[in-house]
């Protein structure tokens, strides 16, 4: 969609604005540049011929406002996501959480899994946090909180049975661990099911700073993977700020690559492993 600079602007102006008016739909959340890319998508997917023919369909189709509102909320995730950045919680970071219940006594591990999609981060935290507990013979408490604002996408993280494609990621042992063979497709292991909960959450609702299911925050370890690039900077800062609140002392948060230089530009945190985007929450730098 290669418009000039003030038709494009115009353009976005009054697809939030009809959204609002028309559809009671606010998606002033988003950065231009995602609302541009969703705008072209549905444009080519409705066989819209120009620009202005799908800005009319958008008005007064309810239906396609619909659509258009659920192309947005992206829910993307899979096990074991990011290699690197998962081979230094498992022979690092995890381990580090091991020695602190030793020294300090047994505490109970909190991670939050934001955005969680159809739940396989939560999964694969919750793997490497069994095994490590498996292998010290001692017991090791810990909570996994999966969020999402999908219902849809949360009730698959429920089910937790997933294509053979979707565990490729996944070693041979885990597999044989933590799946069962359910047909065709692989289930998640009760055991582990038992150690994650997962709710709806919006990440930009003021009304609660963590998770209602958490009660608290206090979070060891959160992941907000794909999520922080599809927003406004001002959006972004809220969000960060939140996850920073929501870390214990000295926490770490895991984002994507692309999203590395959003949380480095943000403050509040230290990368701890380049080139991934493991940072740990400081107080130095948060405003």
């Amino acid at each position: 969609m290669n418009l000039p600079h003030v038709e494009f602007s115009c353009s976005l102006d009054r697809v939030r604005h009809l959204l609002r008016m028309r559809h009671g739909l606010d998606v002033s959340c988003y950065s231009e540049s995602f609302l541009a890319q969703t705008i072209e998508t549905r444009r080519q997917v409705t066989a819209g011929e120009t620009l202005a023919d799908y800005l009319d369909q958008l008005a007064e189709n309810p239906a396609e406002a619909e659509e258009f509102a659920d192309s947005l909320r992206i829910s993307y995730s899979k096990f074991f996501r990011n290699p690197i950045t998962f081979a230094l919680l498992e022979q690092w970071i995890l381990p580090s959480f091991l020695r602190e219940a030793e020294k300090n006594g047994p505490s109970e591990i909190r991670v939050w899994s934001a955005g969680c999609a159809a739940g396989q981060e939560a999964y694969s935290i919750a793997i490497l946090l069994d095994q490590m507990t498996v292998v010290s013979g001692k017991p090791l408490p810990y909570r996994i909180f999966g969020t999402d604002w999908s219902e849809a996408c949360l009730a698959l993280a429920r089910n937790a049975v997933y294509s053979t494609e979707a565990v490729e990621n996944v070693r041979w042992r885990q597999l044989r661990e933590y799946f069962v063979g359910q047909g065709s497709s692989m289930a998640i292991a009760s055991k582990l099911r038992t150690r994650v909960d997962f709710s709806l959450y919006d990440l930009l609702d003021k009304d609660a700073s963590v998770p209602p299911a958490s009660i608290y925050g206090g979070f060891n370890l959160v992941f907000c993977s794909n999520v922080l690039l599809y927003y406004r900077p001002e959006k972004q800062r809220f969000i960060l700020d939140r996850l920073w609140r929501s870390l214990a002392s000295g926490g770490f948060l895991v984002t994507d690559e692309t999203e590395r230089q959003i949380v480095e530009s943000a403050g509040g945190f230290d990368n701890v492993a380049m080139p991934t985007a493991l940072f740990q929450k400081n107080f130095s730098s948060h405003g």
